[in-house]
């Protein structure tokens, strides 16, 4: 347990930035359905033409020409009225309402709205006065007065029906489903606007139907149903595109980025905020401009960026407080109080969150009440006040289910069992928890982008890490209740489960059964953006403007979207994809059963802030560790890894020893009498990934009189993203034949068009410098991307050398190769590596974090003839390949690292590679001596082929091996196996 104070400051950062719950990302109404106008009667000619210039005016649509097109049309009242013109006139009235509404002057525009009314009551124009209702009805919802907004919008309704006029009845259908989402009764909200969309789509209204798709969005997002809020969205956004409605498209920017910020993706959420943002500034709306204010506000208070936050939060207030919006101010000022909290202001949180409740209750806000409840709560904890914070909490359960908002739900839940937890009431604490990470299991499933997908589940993590926590305490008042396992399965949940979903979805073809078009779309939208890459490629090889640059980028970029969504299409409605069973992490006894033998012990690493753990799992036992804090280990896994890379300690033995023997006290040494010098299959955590196990010391090694002893001289190692990945491809490939040819290389490709295999004569220019005259982009990119990693794109002779030793093993009939020019792209993505058991990469890959669209492996840059050509295989590429291969080895550089995305791990090369069918693969952690790989490879292969090793014996074997002549664990200890380790 740890110290009350501590325990209160990771409650004040969790509740503000990990629940997801305190910052929504409000979704405007849209405006155009409500600002509707009667038909146009035959008024006097002078008036016929001001209004004719008016409606000029108010079409160039910013917020300067529609206050000039107030004046005028105050000009044309005038004239309506002197010839006793009451029709027009009420039209007129309509007219200057919706602007004023559009700029945010509520209060006036009801003025105008209600001189209207009762003119076309007076005339009998039914269809001006549901117009107007409408209209009245929008304004009182936009104002929170929710019961006001009905009474108007159900008097509007009927109306409509009557004198059959389907595109009013649509947008008032509309309108009350807005009106019900308000007010939290979602499905209520979404009857009438399913109601209305098929309408406007009848009278091909598509202004309307993107209003309603965006409004159905809107409504699935605060539901925790991500993917058809994207659905509906991205609906929506071409059609206001195509329309050209700007204030509508600056809505859906809104409300896609309010469910990329709900799902972690923070970048995206502000990239669409701020698309929306000039947009609203443009037309004059300043209610749309004071939500995305309020929305990019709440995203950098996420990101950790407090005085930002606060900066546009502060400019957000002021416009809603101006036009009327309570709501808006509610949402505003709750926010703030949420960063005050966060910077130890507590008074001034309570004042700002003490104003925002009675705004939400006033206006009957009840997904903003229960934030605000929730909040408070947690303020109030970080204060050490527990029972007025479980009582704020108490208030806000009950209001989330009513309405519906499952992960708000979560959240709360989350939040009571961290309360009880600290309250000491640990079985409460586990029922409450257990309630959340269900919520959470669930939502996490309705997601079909994976990468959305993951980065949802990251933001979930610490509950898992709470979960986790919890468990082992309960063990350690009650070591005999099986808390431990549960806590195991705990942590198997935590891990990659995305990679385990593709892994499954690899094992069928979702591509068949789906509907011809689809097919046919995907193939064009590939084949686009082959033509586009080509046309980027030629472009920024010669001159070009800084407009063409980015119009052509801004193309491809449109195609990756389309590409995406399209996949995401593909997949939802693949009938293969819907028979696949959601995979399930396994139990311990199902690990028990399905993965170890006896020669085999599992070491599974969960770190936390707090407290880590470890569990030891045999065939028949398991034993839990409680280790330090990940901060300390993080610090000892650092100091490792400089010892070992750094170019001038690398060779200290003493000092490499010193930092081994620091980590392996801390993650081996606990269960040091369960090694037995068995196998060791390695279940790494975070940063923990990134260290090769086999470097760390056997326990109980003296440095003096031993030596510096590595954990590989007794023990094969084997790593896994989680346990589950390997019974996943057991499973799926049990029943795969072996591939009929032994091994496919590409090795030693062509950078640079000075290269001695085009020129015939050595140069002494570097490849990255020549490269950088001939391609000036292009290769500024990728040679930017390689500093970054400590790479240069020269050539690797070494990779021949390698190429050449490996293929002295294998008859000729039994392998293929592919080196200088022919060492293409083209080669690497064709169907014959399928043919092969073994495909080896020597050439240049690594997996950038910073910039991991530039992650891959680098064939030939250049052509036989000298000419630039896309050489670079990237992770998307590798995703479509088909390589059922026994085994991939990326013989490169850092091409076991990847993107570190929390609870699913390093996403990257080796990932990629297995589900493109690899059943292992072997790749680096760090930037590898040419020469010294291609001995350590040679050892490799003889191993595998010539003395019939299993990959993981050979690469130990290989290892040790170089470790008698090459003791620093640079050279020999970066490669490692992830994947099946059984050969069988």
């Amino acid at each position: 347990m740890v110290s009350p104070v501590r325990w209160l400051s990771i409650l004040t950062i969790n509740s503000l930035i990990l629940f997801s719950v305190s910052f929504p990302l409000l979704m405007l109404p849209s405006i155009v359905n409500k600002g509707e106008v009667a038909a146009q009667t035959n008024p006097d000619a002078e008036a016929e033409k001001v209004f004719d210039e008016v409606m000029k005016l108010y079409k160039q649509g910013t917020a300067e020409s529609r206050k000039q097109a107030i004046a005028k049309w105050e000009e044309a009242l005038l004239l309506f009225r002197k010839i006793g013109n009451l029709r027009r006139e009420a039209v007129t009235l309509v007219w200057i309402g919706y602007v004023y509404d559009s700029l945010g002057e509520k209060q006036t525009a009801l003025n105008y709205l209600n001189q209207a009314l009762p003119i076309y009551q007076q005339v009998g124009d039914r269809r001006g006065e549901a117009i107007t209702l409408n209209n009245i009805g929008y304004i009182y919802d936009s104002l929170g007065e929710q019961q006001t907004a009905l009474n108007y919008l159900n008097q509007a309704l009927p109306i409509r029906r009557q004198v059959g006029d389907l595109r009013g009845e649509a947008s008032t259908l509309n309108n009350i489903g807005l009106v019900y989402n308000s007010l939290g009764e979602k499905q209520t909200a979404l009857n009438y606007l399913n109601q209305a969309l098929p309408i406007y789509q009848q009278v091909d209204d598509l202004r309307g139907e993107a209003t309603t798709l965006t409004s159905i969005g809107s409504v699935y997002d605060s539901l925790g149903e991500k993917q058809k809020a994207f659905n509906y969205l991205n609906q929506a956004l071409p059609i206001y595109q195509q329309v050209g409605d700007h204030r509508g498209k600056a809505t859906t920017l809104i409300s896609i980025g309010s469910v990329y910020n709900s799902l972690g993706d923070k970048q995206t959420a502000l990239n669409y905020l701020n698309q929306a943002l000039p947009i609203y500034q443009q037309v004059g709306d300043r209610r749309g401009e004071a939500s995305t204010l309020n929305n990019i506000g709440s995203v950098y208070n996420s990101l950790g960026e407090k005085q930002t936050a606060l900066n546009y939060l502060n400019q957000a207030l002021p416009i809603y407080q101006q036009v009327g919006d309570r709501r808006g101010e509610a949402s505003t000022l709750n926010n703030i109080g949420l960063v005050y909290n966060s910077l130890g202001e507590k008074q001034t949180a309570f004042n700002y969150l003490n104003q925002a409740l009675p705004i939400y209750q006033q206006v009957g806000d009840q997904d903003g009440e229960a934030r605000t409840l929730n909040n408070l709560g947690l303020a109030y904890n970080s204060l050490g006040e527990k029972q007025t914070a479980l009582n704020y909490l108490n208030q806000a359960l009950p209001i989330r289910r009513q309405v519906g908002d499952r992960d708000g739900e979560a959240g709360t839940l989350f939040n009571i069992a961290w309360l009880k937890r600290d309250q000491g009431k640990l079985t409460e604490s586990l029922t409450f928890i257990e309630k959340s990470l269900e919520i959470i299991e669930d939502l996490r499933t309705k997601i079909a982008s994976v990468e959305l997908r993951a980065s949802y589940f990251a933001t979930v993590q610490d509950r898992y890490e709470f979960y986790i926590d919890l468990l082992m305490e309960l063990h350690k008042q009650n070591p005999n209740q099986g808390h431990d396992a549960k806590a195991f399965y705990a942590s198997e949940r935590s891990r990659a489960r995305a990679f385990l979903e593709l892994l499954n979805e690899a094992s069928v073809n979702i591509r068949q059964g789906i509907d011809p078009k689809l097919a046919m779309a995907e193939t064009e939208l590939q084949q686009q953006l082959n033509a586009i890459e080509t046309q980027r490629i030629k472009l920024l090889s010669g001159e070009y403007t800084c407009e063409q640059k980015a119009n052509i980028e801004q193309t491809r970029d449109q195609l990756i979207d389309e590409y995406n969504q399209l996949r995401i299409k593909i997949r939802t409605t693949s009938p293969n994809y819907a028979a696949l069973t959601e995979p399930q992490p396994l139990t311990l006894k199902e690990v028990q059963q399905q993965v170890l033998d006896d020669n085999t012990l599992l070491l599974q690493y969960s770190l936390g802030e707090e407290s880590s753990y470890l569990w030891a799992v045999t065939k028949d036992s398991i034993h839990s560790y409680q280790l330090p804090p990940q901060a300390k280990i993080k610090n000892a896994a650092i100091e490792l890894m400089v010892r070992i890379t750094s170019s001038r300690e690398r060779n200290d033995i003493a000092k490499v020893d010193s930092a081994a023997d620091e980590l392996t006290e801390i993650l081996i040494k606990p269960v040091t009498d369960k090694l037995n010098k068995k196998r060791l299959l390695i279940v790494a955590d975070r940063f923990l990934q990134e260290i090769p196990f086999s470097v760390l010391s056997i326990p109980n090694t003296d440095q003096e009189s031993d030596g510096y002893q590595p954990l590989i001289v007794n023990h094969e190692i084997v790593n896994l993203p989680s346990v589950t990945t390997i019974a996943n491809i057991r499973n799926s490939t049990k029943s795969r034949k072996l591939a009929p040819k032994k091994v496919a290389i590409i090795a030693d490709p062509v950078f640079s068009p000075d290269d001695a295999r085009f020129t015939g004569k050595t140069t002494t220019i570097s490849t990255a410098e020549s490269r950088s005259r001939a391609f000036p982009l292009e290769a500024q990119q990728l040679d930017r991307a390689a500093r970054d990693v400590g790479i240069r794109w020269d050539r690797l002779p070494g990779t021949r050398t390698e190429a050449e030793a490996i293929m002295a093993l294998i008859p000729e009939s039994e392998r293929t190769q592919a080196f200088d020019f022919q060492a293409n792209r083209e080669i690497a993505t064709s169907q014959e590596l399928a043919q092969y058991q073994i495909v080896h990469f020597a050439t240049h890959g690594f997996a950038n974090g910073k910039q991991p669209e530039l992650s891959g492996v680098v064939m030939s840059l250049v052509d036989k003839n000298g000419n630039w050509q896309n050489g670079f295989l990237r992770l998307n590429d590798i995703f479509n390949l088909n390589l059922p291969a026994e085994l991939v080895v990326l013989s490169a550089c850092q091409t076991a690292l990847g993107k570190d995305i929390k609870g699913e791990g390093l996403v990257g090369l080796t990932k990629i590679f297995m589900y493109a069918g690899a059943k292992r693969v072997v790749g680096s952690l760090w930037v590898v001596d040419d020469s010294r790989t291609a001995d350590l490879m040679s050892q490799f292969y003889q191993g595998m082929l010539d003395q019939r090793l299993s990959p993981v014996e050979a690469l130990r074997a290989a290892q040790l091996q170089m470790l008698e002549t090459e003791i620093s664990p640079y050279y020999w200890g970066a490669f490692t196996l992830q994947g099946e380790y059984d050969s069988r």
